[in-house]
């Protein structure tokens, strides 16, 4: 007890000298390093219409501050990045309100995304590439607080697949990463797929990934990529779309063409155009079929249309499912997870969000969503 009070009287005597010595100076401070910010919009700046758009949508409803003018505090410096231009700014802000904002006030209620939702969304108008891993970022979720969309200088609106792929997607993916960081999922989904994760290499992972129980690549590199891959592809893929991935998903998968032929691809009886994985799936069924003997047996070769660069004709091959992974069954039981988790904890009806997403995507009109901004007076 005596220690504690002479610390504490040695401690009012070092801050009474330091007063005195304070109050003796003759010294006067300067101007502060940290100017008032005048949180006042001018009407004659050029962004006046978007800056007060997200200050009335954005930072007075939700406290979300929406960057789109990329300052460098909030950017890695290890990226060479650009900003996003102000009309692919305009787009998205307003597509960010109808998709995913206006989606979750109306499914979990306006409260919802008031009390979990990001603090801070930034828009990069170019990807985060990195060259080393031959990857490149389109989003990220940092802390629970932030969320970055890039590429948004790449925006075709009217290419729904590029704009689901690159932006819609990334909205619910990284959503989900900020609900899974403040509550943790069942460890029961890490079970799932156990030993098939490739940290490393998952970029370069084909279509073989559905067969194993992944809905894409990247989602077969960790267990939380995974996660919200899984939640974000089954929000935004249509019927037709996520239908064909589970029908991928049943189907073998190979990964090199046979030794006279080395022209084949195997592709499970689907395939996608130019190898883009961006693009809707196309039925190998529904392309010229011929029947060949082998010496093996009499199979069957699927012919595209289409050749290659030394055209050649592009054969497609049928595929025995030998890896032992039920894909659709893996990926239904972590869409069931996701679906009770959400519910459970969140209170949020995973299937009521899809439906109310497939609406919107289907039937938003572009230039009425524009004029939310530029019918701003």
């Amino acid at each position: 007890m005596k220690k504690i009070q002479y610390y504490i009287s040695a401690l009012l005597l070092v801050a009474v000298a330091a007063m005195s010595l304070s109050s003796c100076s003759e010294d006067k401070l300067g101007p502060t390093i940290f100017p008032d910010v005048d949180e006042t919009l001018d009407p004659t700046s050029y962004t006046y219409k978007l800056d007060k758009f997200v200050k009335e949508n954005y930072l007075d409803k939700y406290n979300l501050t929406f960057l789109y003018k990329m300052p460098d505090i909030s950017t890695n410096m290890n990226y060479n990045l650009v900003p996003a231009t102000y009309e692919n700014s305009i787009d998205l802000a307003v597509l960010c309100k109808h998709l995913w904002f206006d989606v979750y006030d109306s499914v979990a209620g306006e409260q919802f995304l008031k009390t979990y939702g990001p603090r801070i969304i930034l828009l990069i108008g170019s990807p985060a590439y990195d060259p080393y891993a031959g990857t490149e970022t389109i989003g990220l979720a940092e802390g629970g607080i932030k969320i970055s969309l890039f590429k948004v200088n790449a925006m075709n609106i009217n290419d729904f697949n590029m704009m689901n792929e690159y932006y819609f997607k990334t909205m619910h993916h990284e959503f989900a990463h900020i609900l899974h960081q403040t509550k943790t999922y069942p460890s029961e989904f890490n079970k799932i797929s156990v030993g098939h994760y490739d940290g490393t290499n998952w970029q370069y992972r084909g279509n073989e990934v559905t067969s194993m129980g992944f809905v894409t690549n990247y989602a077969s590199s960790e267990f939380r990529e995974d996660f919200a891959e899984t939640i974000a592809n089954y929000i935004v893929k249509t019927d037709t779309q996520w239908n064909r991935i589970l029908e991928l998903a049943q189907r073998g998968y190979a990964t090199s063409a046979s030794d006279d032929d080395f022209t084949a691809v195997y592709y499970s009886y689907y395939y996608y155009p130019d190898n883009d994985n961006t693009q809707d799936l196309v039925y190998c069924e529904e392309r010229f079929v011929v029947t060949v003997t082998e010496e093996d047996g009499t199979v069957n070769k699927y012919y595209r249309n289409d050749r290659d660069p030394q055209g050649n004709r592009i054969v497609v091959y049928d595929v025995i499912d030998e890896d032992g992974i039920d894909g659709a069954e893996a990926i239904l039981e972590k869409v069931r997870i996701a679906r009770t988790w959400l519910q459970d904890e969140w209170g949020v009806d995973l299937d009521e969000l899809r439906r109310v997403v497939q609406y919107r995507q289907a039937t938003y009109n572009m230039d009425n969503l524009r004029k939310w901004v530029y019918d701003i007076q």
